[in-house]
């Protein structure tokens, strides 16, 4: 369980996420798991909550996705939310990922759904729900605060609250592609 969240703010696009692994609800297995990766070419992070061997089948399938589409990263995320949907093996798979690039925030879910959120911030895992109201109170009422700080903020306010999410986060973020 973890708690992953990213935010879209002033040209900027960042992901924030926890190190914890869990096993069942009471043992802490590990506290520095990278949930945070860049893929195709590195213009693509994702971040993922769920089985670690199910967000890396689901990174593999996005990645190919993006090879097989040139980096078109909704067209991608269609693609494999459909095939993971589709799929009696792939429709086993427990995780959700996050994914961005310098256009695009997504949430890609195993029911099939690739969704963008309404206020620029996503957030998934245990604690998502702490992670995301914290992120939109401050994005509504933002003060000087970058997309990285509001997302890296979210997580420890959810680690604060949640058992299964820690204080070891780790950040990315991208520029926005202008025009």
């Amino acid at each position: 369980m973890t708690t992953i969240c990213s935010v879209k703010y002033n040209g900027q696009t960042a992901i924030a996420g926890d190190g914890q692994v869990t096993l069942g609800k009471s043992i802490i297995a590990k506290t520095t798991a990278k949930k945070i990766r860049r893929i195709y070419h590195d213009q693509v992070v994702i971040g993922f909550a769920g089985g670690v061997a199910d967000a890396v089948s689901l990174q593999e399938m996005l990645e190919g996705k993006l090879e097989s589409y040139s980096g078109d990263l909704r067209r991608a995320a269609v693609e494999m939310a459909q095939s993971w949907r589709k799929d009696q093996t792939l429709q086993k798979l427990e995780a959700m990922v996050i994914a961005f690039n310098d256009q695009d925030l997504l949430l890609i879910s195993g029911n099939g759904e690739v969704l963008e959120p309404d206020e620029s911030v996503v957030a998934i895992g245990s604690g998502g729900y702490y992670a995301q109201a914290a992120a939109v109170g401050m994005l509504r009422h933002a003060s000087g605060m970058t997309a990285s700080e509001i997302a890296k903020e979210a997580v420890n306010i959810a680690a604060d609250i949640d058992v299964f999410t820690d204080h070891e986060i780790v950040t990315d973020e991208i520029e926005e592609k202008q025009g």
